[in-house]
């Protein structure tokens, strides 16, 4: 952890020890983050130092996250299975070009082989648990727990394997059955390293059956925001690679921002490791003070992050969930909440709904006009693309990066009708 300062709450500013493997502020019950020593990174480095565009994965970024694949002592933490550097496709859509913006997909579900790295999981959630799991390793736990709508279940269980760790992973019995079924045979092939608990309701029963059964044995959760931001770090990377210098921006290593991120939200996680990571971007002297609209996208079915915002209210009020076709978005409550409505506010972006009926509808017209395969959380940020052009929310010329958030392998055959059958 060669360039980790501290952990400090956002919210009431208390700071703990860097090696504390510790979940929510004890001050606020709120979530605490990774701090970096930006000073001494950009001492030791120099501004963009830490970058190694040549690393076919997230490790790409080296000092700028707490385990520095170039510091020996970090690299024995880390285990990587080739998680990140996905590209960001350009997207040619009917309202993309009524718009004259230049749309890009961010696409986290599939190979592209070449020069740029794979989720194993076929999922962002990737990025998130490869963290989790080196970041567990380097301070020495070996019992890991999460509540999961599927696919953190699904990465954790991976990495935990490749690990050596020993995990819980609590799902809810309507977790897309791909998903659950692979969970299910790592735990039969790995029952020494994977336990699966399928615990009826959604992911909030997840973590109260958690709470209740396994940290009081000393498991340690790595429930959304629980852990001490290393799934924030991970996530993170989704924006550096946003960032990074690309095509005529790369002889002269320019880093430059998107206009508009149209993320689905859950839990939020990438919102606030997207944001954080532009603001060391920023303290790094490598871009100004500008920031991508942050908007948010939920299903209608569950709406906390929608409600808040338009309700101009600080924190959400959680309802109970809805049931819905995207399940990654089917998050009533979570601490990080308030966090994530911070930075759509910051950014002058916004938070929406869409129903399933138009993600299914976009999934199926995308797959039939353009061959393009979108998960249910991603087909629904282009879903918003029509509330955004009339809210003005996108500008010409504006570079608009949607995240495909997973493969939609993972959801059939919920959506094999969509996908024609298959893909």
């Amino acid at each position: 952890m060669r360039f980790v300062s501290h952990l400090a709450c956002p919210t009431c500013c208390a700071s703990y020890p860097a090696d504390q493997p510790m979940n929510l502020c004890p001050v606020d019950e709120r979530p605490v983050q990774v701090v970096l020593d930006l000073d001494r990174l950009k001492s030791e480095r120099g501004r963009d130092g830490f970058w190694n565009p040549d690393r076919p994965n997230l490790w790409r970024f080296g000092g700028l996250l707490p385990l520095d694949w170039d510091d020996p002592a970090d690299r024995k933490s880390i285990v990587t299975l080739g998680e990140g550097n996905t590209p960001c496709l350009p997207y040619d859509h009917p309202l993309g070009r009524s718009l004259g913006c230049n749309l890009e997909v961010k696409d986290e579900g599939r190979p592209h082989g070449g020069r740029y790295g794979a989720n194993p999981t076929l999922s962002f959630k990737d990025r998130g648990m490869v963290m989790t799991v080196s970041m567990a390793r380097a301070l020495g736990l070996k019992r890991l727990a999460v509540p999961t709508q599927g696919n953190a279940g699904d990465s954790l269980a991976t990495y935990a394997i490749a690990a050596e760790l020993e995990t819980i992973v609590a799902m809810s019995p309507d977790t897309d059955r791909p998903v659950m079924g692979n969970v299910a045979a790592l735990a039969l092939l790995y029952p020494d390293n994977v336990k699966l608990e399928l615990v009826p309701g959604t992911i909030v029963d997840c973590a109260k059956r958690l709470r209740e059964e396994y940290i009081p044995k000393g498991f340690f959760s790595v429930a959304t925001f629980q852990e001490p931001g290393w799934r924030t770090e991970g996530k993170k990377t989704l924006g550096l690679e946003m960032a990074e210098p690309a095509g005529d921006r790369l002889a002269d290593r320019t880093w430059k921002l998107p206009d508009v991120i149209i993320y689905p939200t859950g839990g939020g996680t990438g919102v606030v490791g997207m944001a954080k990571a532009f603001d060391e971007l920023e303290a790094l002297g490598l871009i100004g003070a500008e920031r991508p609209r942050m908007i948010c996208v939920q299903s209608d079915a569950t709406t906390p992050i929608v409600r808040a915002f338009q309700n101009g209210d600080p924190d959400i009020t959680p309802l109970p969930p809805g049931q819905t076709v995207a399940t990654g978005l089917n998050v009533a409550r979570n601490v990080g909440h308030i966090n994530v409505l911070k930075i759509i506010r910051a950014t002058g972006g916004t938070a929406l709904a869409v129903t399933d009926a138009e993600i299914r509808a976009t999934i199926r017209e995308e797959w039939t006009n353009r061959r393009f395969a979108w998960s249910p959380e991603g087909a629904a940020t282009l879903a918003v693309l029509p509330k955004l052009a009339d809210l003005g929310m996108i500008k010409p010329r504006d570079r608009v990066v949607m995240v495909n958030t997973a493969s939609p392998e993972k959801y059939l055959p919920t959506i094999r009708e969509e996908l024609g059958g298959g893909l």
